[in-house]
């Protein structure tokens, strides 16, 4: 008997979990860096709550586990900022990801009024890049991560119109 994945807004009692999944998910992208220390993999418990309470978390969950993950907050000039996509290893390339995404796009537009959606990712991460273009993203331009103890990776700044529809992942 299957079961299907269902995402719904993150609870603190999620959070564990999402740390969990957080520090697993990013060991690809540390390796792909030669960086360990990236800030996903350096969070804390205490940081991770206090951005459950202050933006919109989603989760991907099978059954109980949380097999996925996703951050979204609104600037001012209505500029969603997506950030900690993350989904597990055994349930990637099934569509979760571009699942997360969407729904965080949706959920940004209604309940914050995004008028535009930024996202980041290393200039290495193909996999993340080739996700972000069949979801209709586009590179505005590229920064070097100057974050204390960073390395300079260079990061792709991608965005899209709040208005734009883009491919949709399938369920």
């Amino acid at each position: 008997m299957g079961m299907s994945v269902t995402i719904s807004a993150a609870t603190d009692d999620d959070a564990e979990q999402i740390l969990k999944l957080q520090y697993l998910c990013y060991q690809s992208e540390a390796e792909i860096y030669g960086d360990y220390g990236i800030e996903p993999l350096t969070q804390t418990l205490a940081a991770l709550r206090a951005e459950l309470g202050e933006g919109c978390v989603l989760v991907a969950r099978l059954g109980e586990e949380v097999v996925g993950s996703v951050r979204g907050t609104v600037d001012a000039d209505g500029t969603a900022r997506i950030s900690r996509l993350c989904v597990h290893p055994r349930m990637r390339r099934h569509g979760l990801g571009g699942r997360l995404l969407a729904r965080i796009e949706e959920r940004l537009r209604a309940e914050r009024a995004a008028k535009r959606y930024r996202l980041l990712t290393g200039h290495r991460s193909e996999a993340n890049l080739r996700l972000y273009r069949r979801s209709g993203y586009a590179a505005v331009g590229t920064s070097v991560d100057r974050a204390p103890g960073g390395r300079g990776v260079t990061l792709v700044t991608m965005e899209k119109d709040a208005g734009a529809h883009a491919f949709a992942a399938s369920a």
